[in-house]
C-alpha cells in the first residue's frame, strides 16, 4: 500500500479514540494519551446518528450488556455524536504530533474529513463492507483506504474490493453493475490499483473478542487470496494479541483506547488504559524489530561469543612428536580459537608434528 510505504514504518499504530463519551475535552485528551503512548495515528468515528440507525434497531449485545438502560441503539448514538466543528477541533489539537482519522459513515462525513480536514486515508468500518454506495463515494475521494473485514466472508471482501476498483478507475457517471464490478475486478489495473491503495484488517466485531475467536491466520489468508497488504483490528483485552499480530506481519494495528475502563459507554471495556497502550506500542516494535530480514547468518551481537562458546581440538593427553593422533588423545575443549572439532576425523591416524602437552590446542 503506497501510502503506508511513504510513511515508512509498519506496523502503523492506530489508536481509535471513541471513548470520548461525547465530550470534546475528553476526545482532547485521548488524543494526548494515545501521542504519549506511542501511536502513530488517532481515530475517531464520524455519523449523524440519524442516518446511522432508525429507532428500532437494537444495540448489540456488548453495547447492552455494558449499559442496561432501555434505549435504542439510536439513542445511545445521539449521546457519543460529535459535531463538524468538533472534529475540526479536534485535528488542530493533534497538530501533526500524529495522523489524524476519523471513520465516516455517511458521503457527507467523508467529504468534509478529506476535504476540510484533509483526512489522508479513508477507514472503513466493518459494519458498512456491504454499504455498496459508501464504499463507491470512499474510492472516489481518491485516498487510500483501510477495509475492517469483521463479520465478512471472503466472497463479500471480494465485492467490496470490486467496488472500489471500480470507484478508483470508473468515471462518476459510471453505474458500477453487476456484471461491470465482474468484468473489472479481474483485470490487471484493478489488481494494481487496489495493491496500491488498499489494506485489508483483519477483525472480529465482538467486544471484547474471545482471544480464541481472534483468528490471525486469517490475516495470511486475506494476503494469499487478494494481494493486498493486511493489518489487524484489536477487540480482544489486553495487548497480547496485537502484539502477536505483529509477529506476523500485520502492516497496520487498530486498537481501542480508553482512559478509563470504568466509564460508562460501550466500547470501554475492550479498551486499553494508556499505560498499557503504551506496552503494547513497545511490544509491536519490538516484535517486528525480532522479525528480522530472515537470512540465517551469525548476528553481531553474538559473534564475540562464538569463541567463547565454541571448542577446539585439544591433546586429551602428552602426545609425542610423531605420535599418531587418535580417539584417545584427542579432544574437544573451549574456547573456539582453535581448529574446529568438525575436522577430528581429519587428524585421525595423522603424526603430530611437534610434541604437545595436555590440553594445548592442536596446530592449524
Amino acid at each position: 500500500m503506497l501510502f503506508l510505504e511513504r510513511l515508512g514504518r509498519r506496523p502503523f499504530v492506530i489508536a481509535e479514540c471513541v471513548n470520548h463519551n461525547g465530550s470534546l475535552d475528553l476526545a482532547r485528551r485521548l488524543i494526548d494519551a494515545a501521542v504519549q503512548a506511542g501511536a502513530d495515528a488517532v481515530k475517531f468515528q464520524s455519523f449523524h446518528a440519524s442516518e446511522l440507525a432508525t429507532p428500532s434497531a437494537a444495540k448489540a449485545r456488548y453495547q447492552a450488556k455494558r449499559d442496561p438502560e432501555t434505549e435504542s441503539q439510536l439513542e445511545m448514538l445521539k449521546k457519543l455524536e460529535l459535531a463538524p466543528e468538533d472534529f475540526r477541533a479536534l485535528a488542530a489539537h493533534c497538530g501533526g504530533r500524529a495522523t489524524f482519522l476519523s471513520t465516516a459513515f455517511d458521503p457527507a462525513y467523508l467529504d468534509f474529513l478529506v476535504g476540510k480536514l484533509a483526512m489522508p486515508l479513508v477507514k472503513i468500518a466493518s459494519g458498512e463492507i456491504t454499504n455498496g454506495p459508501l464504499l463507491l463515494h470512499a474510492a472516489r475521494t481518491g485516498r487510500p483506504i483501510l477495509l475492517s473485514t469483521g463479520m465478512s466472508s471472503l466472497d463479500e471482501i471480494g465485492r467490496a474490493l470490486a467496488l472500489l476498483a471500480f470507484g478508483y478507475l470508473q468515471p462518476a457517471a459510471t453505474r458500477p453493475t453487476r456484471s461491470a464490478l465482474d468484468a473489472l475486478f479481474a483485470s490487471t489495473d484493478a489488481r494494481k490499483i487496489l495493491r496500491d491503495n488498499v489494506a485489508l484488517l483483519q477483525c472480529v466485531t465482538e467486544y471484547p473478542c474471545p482471544v480464541e475467536q481472534a483468528n490471525l491466520r486469517a490475516m495470511q489468508t486475506l494476503e494469499q487470496v487478494f494481494g493486498l497488504d493486511v493489518g489487524y483490528s484489536d477487540h480482544t483485552s489486553g495487548a497480547a494479541v496485537a502484539v502477536a499480530a505483529a509477529s506476523l506481519g500485520a502492516s497496520v494495528i487498530e486498537k481501542h483506547l480508553t482512559l478509563d475502563r470504568k466509564l460508562p459507554g460501550p466500547d470501554h471495556a475492550a479498551s486499553l488504559e494508556p499505560s498499557e497502550f503504551a506496552a503494547m506500542v513497545a511490544g509491536i516494535r519490538d516484535a517486528c524489530a525480532a522479525l528480522g530480514d530472515g537470512i540465517k547468518r551469525p548476528s553481531t551481537a553474538e559473534l564475540p561469543n562464538r569463541p567463547v562458546a565454541r571448542r577446539s581440538l585439544v591433546a586429551a593427553r602428552p602426545v609425542a612428536a610423531g605420535e599418531a593422533f587418535s580417539p584417545e588423545n584427542l579432544a574437544a575443549r573451549r574456547p573456539g580459537t582453535g581448529i574446529s572439532p568438525m575436522e577430528f576425523w581429519d587428524r585421525i591416524g595423522q603424526p603430530a608434528r611437534r610434541a604437545y602437552a595436555a590440553e594445548e590446542p592442536i596446530d592449524p
